[in-house]
């Protein structure tokens, strides 16, 4: 019987929506790279889509998107200053798609 109740106990503390650590990993990449893409390929993003964003995909409860976020941030300036022109210009054409589909410009 007391088993139970502890297991009901600490079943009642989990989040709601479980997400995986491979589920925090690639939305902080995904949304890192797209941030990091914004002065590189001369853009300029909507503060309040970002925001949203974040809201509807990442948990309330989840402490370390951000220090992913940051992480791939960094990363991701990094190899941008090793790119070509080329590169840059596929890159750059994807990153404002990618943008524009999530409202972050028009």
């Amino acid at each position: 019987m007391k088993l139970a109740v502890f297991a009901a106990v600490a079943l009642s503390a989990q989040p709601a929506f479980a997400w995986s650590e491979s589920e925090q990993y690639d939305a902080a990449k995904r949304l890192g790279s797209v941030i990091a893409a914004e002065s590189f390929c001369g853009m300029s993003y909507k503060q309040s889509a970002i925001s949203g964003y974040v809201e509807r995909t990442v948990p309330a409860d989840d402490m370390g998107f951000a220090s992913i976020l940051d992480t791939e941030i960094y990363s991701a300036n990094y190899d941008q200053g090793e790119m070509e022109q080329s590169q840059k210009t596929a890159h750059c054409t994807q990153m404002r798609r990618v943008a524009k589909s999530y409202g972050f410009i028009d």
